[in-house]
């Protein structure tokens, strides 16, 4: 069961099935796994036109959804007008075939899998940045940042603040050097797992974003320097001293930067926008829309996005 959850995880982490859309194929193709039995013939799975895949409605998936106590629709045309939905299917099948090369699998657990993206989904609100020409740059920084402390203490176990922190600086490094200039990885992805010298690596410079500084990122801000790398941390207001009094104890005081991210999105936003009204509402848009797309790429989440309002 853990190795066909983690199948699952994985397919749906890379071909990013947790939006409406690829939940109603998901949904409906397993429901015909569940008819037919696997393997499945994906061209069996069209419509006679070809135009569309079969049984894909608002019906089909309501009827899977209301068998699991769900009565909120998913999609109003059950995914039936979501541009993609014949070559997510398509992918599905070709998963769900390998899973059945390496024996019986569990049709249940899978359908069970799928409703619980399903009940992230209509959990998953984002948070909200309003641009206030009267509130400083840093408390809109501020303003997300406890809108994922609060979410967090909701939800124990659950690392929100600093998923938003990691991807907050990173939409913001990318909108000051351009994409491509560095790779992001999902929160979950830590440094020792990939061998990476920090959350972003630019140049010589790696930068470790935290909401919670301790001694194992001044280790490794020690191999950084071990390295000839220059390391950077990143973190919040709270987090600022402890990190300064961890480097001092380390006897690394003066050779790591340590800076508060308001500090660090907000001048910089001031810099994009070239210290003007209008700039600074361009910048903010723009330090938004990297925002979510890093999300989109990167994480499975969708309510880590950010709603930007004006």
């Amino acid at each position: 069961m853990t190795d066909l959850v983690e199948a699952l995880c994985e397919f749906n982490k890379e071909r990013k099935f947790s939006r409406k859309g690829p939940l109603c194929v998901a949904l409906v193709t397993t429901q015909h796994a569940r008819n037919k039995g696997l393997p499945l013939d994906s061209e069996s799975l069209l419509t006679g036109g070809g135009g569309q895949v079969l049984g894909l409605g608002k019906g089909a998936v309501q009827a899977v959804l209301k068998r699991h106590g769900i009565t909120r629709v998913l999609a109003a045309e059950g995914g039936r007008t979501s541009r993609g939905s014949i070559g997510n299917m398509r992918e599905y099948v070709v998963f769900l075939n390998n899973l059945a090369d390496g024996g019986v699998v569990d049709l249940d657990a899978v359908e069970a899998f799928w409703i619980e993206r399903v009940h992230e989904f209509f959990s998953a609100k984002p948070f909200k940045i309003k641009l206030d020409a009267s509130r400083s740059l840093r408390t809109l920084v501020r303003h997300v940042i406890s809108q994922a402390e609060e979410r967090q203490r909701k939800a124990p176990g659950m690392q929100y603040a600093g998923a938003v922190l990691q991807h907050l600086v990173g939409a913001k490094l990318d909108c000051a050097l351009g994409n491509g200039s560095f790779e992001h990885n999902s929160f979950s992805t830590s440094d020792a797992q990939t061998g990476r010298a920090g959350d972003f690596f630019i140049g010589d410079v790696a930068i470790h974003v935290t909401t919670a500084p301790g001694e194992a990122i001044v280790h490794r801000c020690q191999d950084n320097i071990d390295d000839s790398h220059r390391p950077i941390i990143v973190t919040t207001a709270r987090g600022l001293a402890a990190a300064e009094v961890l480097a001092e104890n380390a006897g690394l005081g003066e050779r790591i930067d340590i800076f508060e991210v308001e500090q660090f999105i907000a001048l910089n936003l001031y810099e994009l926008g070239k210290f003007a009204a209008e700039g600074r509402r361009v910048a903010v848009g723009d330090l938004v829309t990297r925002y979510n797309e890093i999300i989109e790429d990167v994480e499975t989440d969708p309510s880590l996005k950010i709603e930007f309002r004006q």
